[in-house]
C-alpha cells in the first residue's frame, strides 16, 4: 500500500468521512496477503519506500499475474523483473497501461510521472551488456530517478567515455556494467566523486567463466568508492543507486 493512500484513509477516519469498519475493509489483507503459493508483502512500500518487486523467473505466468494483481489492487506501482515473453504477454493483457521491455525482461506499471528526480547514470561497457543495462535503467526509473544511459563505452576504446565526463560528474550515483575483465568501474570511479555501483556481466570468452572474472576484478578494484553486486544483477545495482539518489534529493530538498 502506498503511504499516501494509507494517510488518506486515516485522514478520512479522523474527519468522519469514513467509519472505522470501512477503514478496516480498505486495509483487508494488509500487511500480508496469502495467495496460497505466495505471501504478498503490502507493508514493504511503507518500510522501504517502494513496494515489493516481482522476480518472475521460475514462476508460471499466471502466478506472476496474480501477485501483480494483488499489488495493483492495493494501489501500488508495479515492477516485474526477469519476465520471459510469455509472462510479458500475460501482463500486457492484464494491465494494458503498463510498459513491457522485452530486452530488459521488465514490466512497469504506475511509474512516477515525468523524467524523475536527481540523476542516476547507467554506463555499459559494450553493446552485449545492454540487456543488463536496460534492466538497470527500467529499475532506476521505476524508483523515481532521472536516468541517463551511456552505452558501448568500455576500456577497449576509453576515449568514448571522455565526452560524457561532465554528465557523469553531475550524477548522484553511477551504475557501471561490464563483462570480460570488468575494468570499467575502476576507470569511472577514478574520475568522479560519487558512489559507483559495479555490475559484472556474464559476457566474455571462456576464461571469463560466465562473469566470474569480471566479478573478481571489480571486487579487487583499486579505485575508491566502488561497490559490487552479483553477476548480471542490473536490478540490484540500479536499486542501490536509486536509493542513494533519493537520499541526495531528499537532503537537498530539506536544506532548501
Amino acid at each position: 500500500m502506498r503511504p499516501d493512500r494509507l494517510e488518506q484513509i486515516l485522514q478520512d477516519v479522523a474527519a468522519g468521512r469514513r467509519s472505522v469498519q470501512e477503514a478496516l475493509g480498505a486495509l483487508n489483507n494488509w500487511p500480508v496477503e496469502d495467495l496460497g503459493f505466495a505471501q504478498v508483502d503490502h507493508h514493504r512500500h511503507l518500510r522501504q519506500g517502494f513496494p515489493e518487486v516481482i522476480y518472475a523467473a521460475g514462476k508460471r505466468p499466471e502466478e506472476t499475474e496474480r501477485i501483480a494483481l494483488a499489488l495493483v489492487e492495493k494501489g501500488a506501482p508495479l515492477l516485474v523483473t526477469r519476465a520471459d515473453e510469455t509472462t510479458l504477454e500475460c501482463l500486457r493483457a492484464r494491465f494494458p497501461g503498463g510498459c513491457a521491455n522485452p530486452r530488459a525482461r521488465t514490466f512497469v506499471l504506475g511509474a512516477p510521472a515525468g523524467e524523475g528526480e536527481g540523476l542516476v547514470a547507467i554506463v555499459s561497457a559494450g553493446t552485449s551488456d545492454l540487456q543488463v543495462a536496460e534492466e538497470a535503467s527500467e529499475t532506476a526509473r521505476a524508483l523515481g530517478a532521472r536516468v541517463t544511459t551511456i552505452t558501448d563505452a568500455g576500456v577497449a576504446g576509453l576515449h568514448r567515455l571522455v565526452p560524457h565526463l561532465d554528465l557523469l560528474r553531475q550524477a548522484n550515483a553511477i551504475v557501471t556494467i561490464a563483462g570480460m575483465e570488468g575494468a570499467l568501474p575502476s576507470v569511472v570511479a577514478g574520475l568522479v566523486s560519487v558512489p559507483v555501483i559495479a555490475v559484472p556481466t556474464s559476457v566474455g570468452y571462456g576464461a571469463s567463466f560466465g562473469g566470474l572474472a569480471a566479478l573478481l576484478g571489480m571486487l579487487t578494484s583499486c579505485a575508491s568508492g566502488v561497490s559490487v553486486v552479483n553477476i548480471d544483477n542490473g536490478f540490484g545495482g540500479a536499486y542501490a543507486a536509486a536509493l542513494i539518489n533519493q537520499a541526495v534529493v531528499q537532503a537537498a530538498r530539506g536544506s532548501a
